[in-house]
């Protein structure tokens, strides 16, 4: 490598302690090469050298003694592989004034609000399901008005709280579901919505607000070889465990739709990065109802970076390898400091 190569710091999460997505509460092989894949893809890229951030017990003391001039923020675990502390990676990184890629504590603090990002989307025009937002810890419960509907977690991410049990059918499975939730859930409000049962989608976006996007192709979630039995959604088991029929089941595909609803979900999607402050790379979420019309599910300020993920496989589509993804969002996150 070149003396005068960036030195890029990865961050990740630490495979030595508990995970509480994982689902038997720690890092699994995959989760291990996924981190391993990310370091060897950047190690290989012309004009970087790199460093891997991923042993949280020296997190702190590490980024003072050998600050990277740019971290790339993969630490989607929070500090100490805890979600909660998701937002404290970014917020270390600014206190030490280490430039980093993507979103900042303020983006990911509005963004943790499902309900809060559904009525700044609802007062631009943007489409959305119809929602409740229900404190299960109520006496008495708030129940939905129209069946099926979905009760999920308003705060949270990668589907945690979302199971088959998660599409209600009536009142005493909506009264169960909220129930179960208000013993589990550390925050015990819920968004009670319209289960859609159109296509869904994904719009994958890489840049930034006066530097332009690159907009990859849009994915679509192919739920036909899933069991007829079981609602077609994106649970929880359907991006951790291996054994869920969800995992075993679901699809990828290419999105085919037409121009004018292809235009329409690209614009609310630079919209929603720019007024979410997103930095350098996103994913939107989309679901059509009967109508046909894709509404806003939700917006992902760190989504899966791994070289399986979403993110690549649009990519690829695109014609960009994992390495390219890789590239674009590093020269990105340079271009707006200028690095």
């Amino acid at each position: 490598m070149a003396t005068g190569a960036l030195h890029i710091g990865i961050l990740t999460g630490d495979p030595s302690l508990p995970y509480e997505y994982g689902v038997e509460g720690r890092f699994d092989e995959h989760d291990v090469e996924a981190v391993e894949r990310a370091l060897s893809e950047v190690d290989g890229l012309d004009g970087y050298r790199v460093t891997h951030f991923g042993n949280h017990a020296e997190l702190i003391d590490r980024l003072r003694r050998e600050p990277p001039e740019l971290a790339l923020n993969f630490c989607d675990t929070g500090y100490r592989n805890l979600l909660r502390n998701e937002a404290n990676v970014p917020a270390l990184l600014e206190l030490l004034d280490i430039p980093y890629t993507g979103a900042t504590p303020a983006c990911m603090g509005i963004c943790a609000d499902k309900a809060l990002v559904r009525h700044m989307a609802a007062a631009q025009g943007i489409p959305v399901p119809n929602e409740k937002f229900v404190d299960v810890t109520a006496d008495p419960l708030t129940l939905p008005d129209l069946y099926p509907a979905m009760i999920k977690p308003n705060a949270g991410c990668g589907s945690i709280g979302v199971t088959p049990d998660s599409v209600v059918h009536d009142g005493a499975e909506a009264d169960a579901w909220m129930r179960r939730l208000a013993a589990e859930l550390d925050d015990p409000r819920v968004l009670i919505q319209d289960f859609l049962t159109g296509p869904e989608y994904t719009l994958g976006l890489v840049g930034n607000p006066g530097q332009g996007f690159t907009i990859l192709p849009i994915l679509e979630i192919d739920y036909s070889g899933l069991d007829p039995d079981l609602p077609p959604i994106l649970s929880y088991g359907s991006k951790v465990d291996p054994d869920s029929p969800y995992w075993q089941a679901l699809r990828f595909r290419q999105a085919q739709l037409e121009p004018e609803v292809e235009a329409a979900m690209v614009q609310y999607s630079t919209f929603l990065f720019e007024r979410l402050g997103f930095r350098d790379y996103a994913r939107i979420d989309f679901r059509a109802g009967a109508d046909g019309v894709p509404r806003l599910l939700d917006a992902n300020f760190n989504p899966t970076w791994s070289h399986d993920g979403k993110l690549a496989m649009m990519a690829e589509w695109a014609g960009y390898g994992y390495g390219d993804l890789l590239r674009m969002i590093l020269e990105t996150a340079r271009g707006r400091y200028r690095l």
